[in-house]
Parts: structure tokens; C-alpha cells; sequence
């Protein structure tokens, strides 16, 4: 299987270059594509010799031979040429539009970038429909969901329910929450993630984003997708069915599992370590607490709302989460400049890629205009 890989140096990534690792008779890379990393990029590509390799962010690098660069808009016009499947791994916006490409192309795209189905799930799921490509979930999460309703996206159901660990500050008091910092942030009690995506957990507006998923992924209304706070990480998720019956996915937090599930899925291929059910200890479910985390709030009331108010609510995250994280403003500040730009900007019907582009354009600049003004 030939895959084209978006976002290589990221975490997951690196992950997804251990899953090639280990199966090499399975898979190899076709493409490469990295976002400014060029040392990264040139480590993978002398060890996995794609056809075509690339620097999101723009930037020369030194190839194997048989090794072509894409540069500048030949990036989305050939990174998929030759791939079985397309995994976007690249973090926010910047990911959607690989991924409608890739859709658009009918290729499998196994989705590791939570924004493409947030800021443009009409768009992506359109694309899937059109072209009769394979939409798989990497999130553990989305996967666990996958699992459970045997591989099939639209099987029936009555609720779903995602878990959350609820990251570093679940148990800490409002008070508490002003004075964290982002080195308290980035301490994740179970997973191990890149930055953006660590502090959106810590803000529980990583469950928010799952959810909006959860909607475009399942054809799920959103009043039949809960949220539940789990913090051993050990039940990824789960279904419940209209006979109260519920099925969920148990496994350690790894992510090697859904990433290589989303590639070979429905076969299963050796992978992470099994479980020890006697020595695992109690596991416990808690109501996640909305109150003291207002980003979750906010990214439910712009997903029901739809059109471009989630990628407003995105765009306004990035710039607030890149501002806490260089200690500009605080841990709560971070909801501040969320619910300001929801506020700034009203919502539209999305009618293209161009339109989301510019919404977040505009929200960037509202937010940026809140924290510094």
C-alpha cells in the first residue's frame, strides 16, 4: 500500500513512519510532505525514498535520488499522484485542503486533522459522496466509534459517547485554572501529542472539535453525541444502541493502533500490546465539567450553528492557543478570544473552499486584534 503522507514530521507523523517501519511488506510512502522541518524531511526521505517529497511552508532540500521536490503549488497538484491512500496528518486549517483533494481524487484518506471535518465537513463530506472515496477516522476516538459500529459509518445507533481524559486540569478549581501555565498545560496526564493539539485538551475544546466530527462522520445529530469524562484513557470510546446495549473499544493510549487500523482496516495486523484486564485497576466515568471549561461550550454552539461559525472558532483557537503558549496571555484568555471573534464575524452559508479560506483570514485578524489591541 502506497501512502502519501501529509504532515510527516508532526507527531503522528513520526507515528505513522513507526507503523511503515514495522510492516514494511504492507506499506511505503509515496509522498512525503512536511510543513518547514527540512531536517526531518530529508531523515525520512533518505530512508524511505518516496516518489515525491515536499515543505508545506515552502524551502529547498537535499533528496535521494528518484526523489522528486514539489514546491509551491505543485505540493497539492502531485502529492497524491501514485498513493493508495492519502493520511492527513498536517495540523489545523492548513490540512483541509488536502484532504478535499485527496477526497476529490476518490482516494481513501485516513484523517488524522480534526479541522478538516470542523471547518469544512460540508465541503469534505460532499467531496466523498461525489468521488466515492473512503473517509476512515485516525482519532483514537473516532476510531474506537469506527470499531464499534463494525467498520460501517452509517450504522445505526442511538448515542455516542466519546471520552476525555480531561487533560492536566480537570480536577483544578476556576480559581485555579487562572494562574496554569503552559508548561503546566503541556504536561498530559495519559497521551503524548504536539503542542496545539495538547493544550486544546487541556481546554476540552479538543472534545468540542470531536464532536462536530462525530456529526459529520456519522450523519449524528448533535443532541445524540455526549461527551464523558474517562481519565485512565483506556476506553477510547463507545456506542450505545437502542436496545441499551453499548460496545466499546478498550486498548493502552497509543496512537500506532488507529493509524494502522484506518490503513488495513478490516484486517488486523500485529500492532500495540494487549491488555492486562486483571492488573488494570478500577476505571472511572465522570460528567465533563462545561462550567470551568467554556471552550468546550463554544465549539458545540458553532458546530450546531454550522456554516462558517466553526471556522471562525478554529481560527480564533490557533491564534489564541500560539499566544498562551508564548506566554502572551492566560489559560482562560484563551475562551476570551474565542467567543469575541464567534461574536465579531457572523455566519454564512459555506458555499467554497475560498470562502472558508478568507472566514479565516478574517477570524485571525479579529482575534489578533483582541489579545494585542
Amino acid at each position: 500500500m502506497k501512502i502519501a503522507l501529509i504532515g510527516c514530521s508532526g507527531s503522528i507523523g513520526r507515528q505513522v513512519a513507526e507503523v511503515v517501519r514495522e510492516h514494511p511488506a504492507h506499506f511505503c510512502f509515496s509522498a512525503l510532505i512536511g510543513g518547514s522541518d527540512k531536517e526531518a524531511l530529508e531523515k525520512l526521505c533518505a530512508e524511505f525514498c518516496p516518489a515525491f517529497a515536499g515543505l508545506a511552508e515552502g524551502g529547498e532540500a537535499e533528496l535521494p535520488v528518484g526523489t522528486r521536490l514539489l514546491q509551491g503549488a505543485e505540493i497539492l497538484e502531485h502529492a497524491f499522484d501514485g498513493a493508495d491512500v492519502a493520511l492527513i496528518a498536517a495540523g489545523g486549517f492548513a490540512g483541509l485542503s488536502y484532504t478535499l483533494r485527496a477526497a476529490e481524487l476518490g482516494l481513501k484518506v485516513a484523517l488524522a486533522n480534526k479541522e478538516s471535518l470542523v471547518c469544512g465537513g460540508e465541503l469534505v463530506t460532499s467531496a466523498v459522496k461525489k468521488s466515492g472515496s473512503d473517509l476512515v477516522p485516525v482519532d483514537s476516538e473516532h476510531s474506537a466509534l469506527f470499531q464499534a459500529l463494525s467498520f460501517r459509518r452509517d450504522a445505526p445507533f442511538s448515542k455516542l459517547i466519546l471520552t476525555a481524559s480531561g487533560g492536566p486540569f480537570f480536577r483544578l478549581t476556576k480559581e485555579e485554572l487562572k494562574s496554569v501555565t503552559a508548561r503546566d498545560a503541556l504536561r498530559h496526564p495519559t497521551w503524548k501529542m504536539g503542542p496545539k493539539i495538547t493544550i486544546d485538551s487541556a481546554t476540552l475544546l479538543n472534545k468540542g472539535y470531536e464532536v462536530i466530527e462525530a456529526r459529520w462522520l456519522y450523519n449524528a445529530p448533535f443532541e445524540n453525541i455526549e461527551a464523558v469524562v474517562h481519565p485512565e484513557s483506556i476506553v477510547h470510546s463507545l456506542v450505545s444502541f437502542e436496545d441499551g446495549a453499548m460496545m466499546a473499544q478498550l486498548g493502552y493510549p497509543d496512537m500506532k493502533l488507529p493509524i494502522q487500523l484506518a490503513l488495513t482496516y478490516p484486517e488486523r495486523l500485529p500492532c500495540v500490546k494487549e491488555l492486562d484486564l486483571v492488573s488494570l485497576g478500577a476505571l472511572h466515568f465522570y460528567a465533563l465539567p462545561k462550567e470551568k471549561f467554556p471552550c468546550y461550550s463554544l465549539a458545540l454552539a458553532a458546530g450546531e450553528a454550522g456554516g462558517t461559525a466553526p471556522t471562525v472558532l478554529n481560527a480564533a483557537a490557533e491564534v489564541a492557543v500560539h499566544a498562551f503558549l508564548k506566554e502572551e496571555i492566560s489559560f482562560l484568555r484563551i475562551a476570551d478570544t474565542i467567543e469575541a471573534a464567534l461574536s465579531a464575524l457572523p455566519r454564512e452559508d459555506v458555499a467554497s473552499f475560498g470562502q472558508l479560506r478568507e472566514t479565516d483570514a478574517r477570524a485571525r485578524r479579529s482575534a489578533r486584534n483582541f489579545i494585542y489591541d
